[in-house]
């Protein structure tokens, strides 16, 4: 017997943000995944799911229950992002995030694979490995994790193995690696404990991603200004305009301060 399972209405396209802290945290500190929500707010759904401490490997054993090639409605966009913790240098235990380095590819090569069959309107962007501020995480983080095995130059690595992979495979890439060390004082305030994103940090990553939905040739266009407003129709029950005589249509206000969208 089927079930039919009925969604809040009306049904938007979905936005699913996938990965491990990266994604987890980004409702965090004005994070990331806010902004987008914020952004999205009368466009899409913006739906979180995010594991802190994964890595591609544990991501890919559960990729079906995640993302169930059977699901009634499936995503219209997948931001994908894995690497940080698979670079982290393997401990003597052998216990630990650390994935080598051609398996991170071939794990994030089924990713791809898997993401691109749910539709034919499905499409897939990935996260490079953003850099780390090593003395900040030894600061903040040492008295937890013990002696620091992440390394800048490591995520260096990973971070241009999934680029080439998303050359070879076409799927769009947003290098966060070199994204965020294009601000001169990125070791000071792109993060909160030298791994994961403050709020400035986050502005970069928004706005890397805006550009590359902006730049795609996808259509339907995913980029927030070329999508449809809900419910964007006038109505007499909008705010009155200081003429006190006409209404004022906020549908399509952001709310979103000094953050500047594109």
């Amino acid at each position: 017997m089927v079930v039919a399972v009925k969604m809040v209405g009306p049904v938007r396209p979905q936005i699913v943000l996938f990965g491990s802290s990266i994604v987890q945290l980004s409702y965090n500190n004005e994070g990331w995944g806010a902004i987008l929500a914020n952004l999205y707010a009368r466009k899409a759904d913006i739906i979180m799911r995010g594991y802190s401490g994964w890595n591609s490997r544990r991501a890919l054993q559960v990729l079906d229950k995640i993302f169930p090639k059977d699901a009634v409605v499936q995503p219209s966009l997948v931001i994908v992002y894995f690497g940080g913790n698979d670079s982290i240098h393997p401990h003597p235990s052998g216990l630990g995030p650390h994935v080598p380095l051609e398996e991170y590819t071939e794990n994030m090569r089924k990713i791809a694979t898997h993401l691109k069959s749910l539709s034919k309107k499905t499409r897939v962007i990935f996260l490079t490995s953003p850099p780390i501020n090593e003395a900040q995480i030894s600061e903040t983080l040492s008295n937890v994790l013990g002696k620091i095995r992440r390394t800048n130059e490591s995520c260096r690595i990973y971070s241009e193995a999934c680029l080439e992979l998303c050359r070879e495979m076409n799927v769009k890439a947003i290098d966060l690696w070199s994204a965020l060390q294009q601000r001169d004082d990125w070791l000071d305030v792109c993060f909160t404990d030298g791994i994961h994103l403050s709020s400035e940090g986050s502005k970069i990553v928004v706005k890397e991603i805006l550009k590359v939905l902006k730049e795609a040739d996808w259509e339907p266009s995913l980029h927030w200004k070329s999508m449809p407003t809900e419910f964007e129709e006038d109505s007499p029950y909008d705010p009155i305009a200081v003429d006190g005589k006409t209404t004022v249509n906020v549908s399509n206000w952001s709310f979103q301060g000094n953050f500047q969208t594109d």
